[in-house]
This record gives C-alpha cells, sequence and structure tokens, in this order.
C-alpha cells in the first residue's frame, strides 16, 4: 500500500488501477492459454504438486529472460513499440507460443481501449502492427500510468496466477492447494524478477527449451481445454 506525502497510507488510484488489472475477472483473454502445461500433463510429465512446482518455476525463469525484456523495453521507449512488436515476433518461433501472445496481446489492447477510454490507449492501439502481449502489455501500462516496477510485478503475478488457475482447471491439483502453490512461490516469482529486470532486449533467451517444445505441441493433442 503506498504512503502519500502527508503521511495519509489511505490508498490512491493507482492502487485501485492495478488491482482491477490484476483482478481476474479483467476480460484479457489469458485464461484460454496454459502455457504449455496441457500438453506437459497430457504427456505425463506434470502429474502431482512438486512436478507442478518445478514447471512453474522453469516458466517463470522464461518470462523473466524472454518476455520481461520486451515489457520493461516498450514502457521505456513508446516510441520504438512497432519495432519492439516485430522483434518479439522473430523471437517467438514456436507458432503456438507466437499465436497465443497475438491473441492476449490484441485481447488486452482491446479490453483496456474500452474500459479505460483514454487517448493515451487509443494511441497505443495504433503503434502496435501485430499486437505481442508482453510489448502491449508494457505501453498499455505507460499509458494508464502504472508504475514501471508496479508493471513488471504485475505481468509476473498475472503469469503464475494463469498457470495455477490452469493446473485447478485440468485437475492437477485442487483450488486450496493451488493458492499454497501460489503463496509458496510467489518469493521465487519475486527472486527471478529482482533478476530479469534491468535486461534489456538484446538478453532475450530461451531458458525453458522443453516447456516451448511442450507448448508447441498443443495443436497435437487430440483433446484440450486451451488454446496453447
Amino acid at each position: 500500500m503506498k504512503g502519500r506525502p502527508d503521511g495519509d497510507t489511505s490508498v490512491n488510484d493507482d492502487d485501485w488501477l492495478v488491482w482491477q488489472l490484476a483482478d481476474s475477472a479483467l476480460p484479457t483473454g489469458g485464461f484460454a492459454h496454459s502455457g504449455g502445461l496441457e500438453a506437459a500433463w497430457q504427456h505425463g510429465e506434470v502429474r502431482q504438486s512438486s512436478q507442478l512446482a518445478s514447471f512453474i518455476e522453469a516458466s517463470l525463469e522464461q518470462l523473466g529472460h524472454g518476455s520481461l525484456p520486451f515489457v520493461t523495453a516498450t514502457y521505456d521507449e513508446p516510441d520504438e513499440a512497432g519495432e519492439l512488436d516485430r522483434l518479439c515476433d522473430c523471437f517467438l518461433t514456436n507458432h503456438v507460443a507466437n499465436r497465443a501472445s497475438r491473441l492476449q496481446g490484441r485481447s488486452f489492447l482491446a479490453s483496456t481501449g474500452r474500459i479505460f477510454s483514454t487517448s493515451e490507449v487509443g494511441r497505443v492501439a495504433r503503434s502496435f502492427p501485430l499486437g505481442h502481449f508482453p510489448p502491449v502489455f508494457g505501453a498499455v501500462a505507460r499509458a494508464l500510468r502504472v508504475s514501471r516496477s508496479g508493471m513488471a510485478r504485475l505481468f509476473f503475478f498475472q503469469h503464475l496466477r494463469g498457470l495455477v488457475a490452469g493446473a485447478v482447471r485440468l485437475g492437477i491439483v485442487g483450488p486450496m492447494e493451488a493458492q499454497a502453490l501460489q503463496h509458496r512461490l510467489a518469493p521465487r516469482a519475486e527472486a527471478i524478477l529482482s533478476q530479469c529486470e534491468h535486461l534489456g532486449v538484446a538478453d532475450i533467451a530461451q531458458t525453458a527449451p522443453l516447456l516451448d517444445l511442450w507448448q508447441g505441441a498443443q495443436d497435437r493433442l487430440y483433446s484440450r481445454l486451451f488454446q496453447s
């Protein structure tokens, strides 16, 4: 909770905005994707909570090294949004991950554009030729005047929350166990964020190739709940 210069510790408008962006009720399309978890589960690689924790931790590492640099770079240099969007497209060689990123980015743009009807968000929408989620997220957060650190933490929280929710829907863990797991992994997510928030797009890397392979197999699953 942020304090005000006059010593008042009540919440301010920025807190309300971040909470709204973090709310699962915000229609961004994120819950249509499992980040490769569904394919890993169907292939028998994730069957219990300990394996799920390892999967999520590897996914958070990948997020920090492969996605966060696009988020922070677009936040810092919004005029480079189009170029960063194209670079993100080149980096995501996995067709499933690439498609998911574009779908989520466009959905996030459309939702925030309608909900927060500001001219800044409208200009953001015109900056992206493809609409990949990481650069879109950074640009929208800047347009809505979310702090840089708050934006990065929100990006990590949404990813962690999405994987945990996906695990519940797949029946890997129950709701209570999932929440306990999310709480247990929160410090690890914070540590990865601290390690990666200084990285630039010149440092982007694929740290979890197995996750990339599992996500790429999503389209070949006989039956599936998620798009990716």
